[in-house]
């Protein structure tokens, strides 16, 4: 089992493939939620012993999928307990949108973060925003609170951009190495 654990929902398999390329740079763990907004058998389990948590949900009209919001909500029975307390938390979107209120995502996962009493880990990404930068840049889209990607409404998960992919695993060796550094 992995120290870092990634608990997403995807609507259309372009969080998924956001989702495994943040692994691949991690080594984290994938728990996906199902269409009911479900952990798999176990999950809960693994997220209890996990050092880092970290969030994926696709921006729907400016905040997360209800699935996700559903996990967040189960997630009370942990927060009463304060059993991920001291943790370290990450989260990661996409939208068709260049900006599709994406910060409004991560600002939830932030929120649910903290009401856990966790440390939050941003990209460490400086933004590629010179006039050399092309959509295959890493960080393209620009963030520090975590990682955002986007997606053409009209394209499918194989169609990802390469520079977002690139991005998501540039992030997922900053959660490694900040979880490795917290011991």
């Amino acid at each position: 089992m992995s120290d870092i654990v990634i608990v997403y929902h995807s609507g259309y398999g372009h969080t998924a493939k956001i989702a495994e390329a943040v692994a691949a740079g991690s080594g984290a763990s994938l728990l996906a939620l199902d269409a009911q907004g479900e952990l798999p058998a176990g999950g809960w389990e693994q997220l209890q012993a996990a050092k880092m948590i970290v969030f994926g949900s696709p921006t729907y009209m400016g905040s997360v999928s209800w699935q996700f919001k559903k996990f967040a909500d189960a997630s009370s029975k942990a927060w009463f307990t304060q059993a991920w307390k001291d943790k370290l938390f990450a989260g990661f979107t996409n939208s068709a949108s260049m900006n599709g209120d994406k910060h409004s995502t991560l600002h939830y996962f932030i929120t649910l973060a903290m009401q856990h009493g966790g440390l939050w880990v941003g990209s460490g990404l400086m933004p590629s925003n010179n006039k050399a930068a092309t959509r295959d840049s890493l960080n393209y889209v620009a963030s520090f609170a975590g990682l955002m990607t986007t997606t053409p409404s009209d394209a499918s998960a194989d169609e990802m951009v390469p520079g977002d992919l690139a991005t998501a695993r540039a992030f997922g060796e900053r959660l490694k190495a900040s979880t490795a550094a917290r011991g």
